[in-house]
């Protein structure tokens, strides 16, 4: 779906835990996250420590989303 929604003039970013796969099915834009059980969090912090990871994972994101790339690039 990735390749797709670029091919179609919008820009993408696939958050993932294993940035291998999105290299494999052709994303520009990665973003790796957590962990597989929980991508975008960690249930084991304390509530305002996980809503802290959680919105640095989307700032990096939305930072990703708005850069220019040319080919696949991991936004570590």
């Amino acid at each position: 779906m990735v390749k797709e929604i670029e091919r179609a003039g919008i820009p993408v970013v696939h958050m993932c835990t294993i940035v291998p796969i999105s290299k494999t099915v052709g994303a520009n834009r990665i973003v790796p996250t957590v962990a597989i059980p929980h991508p975008l969090g960690n249930p084991a912090l304390p509530a305002d420590e996980e809503k802290a990871l959680r919105r640095k994972l989307v700032e990096k994101a939305l930072k990703a989303l708005t850069t220019e790339v040319e080919g696949q690039t991991v936004f570590d």
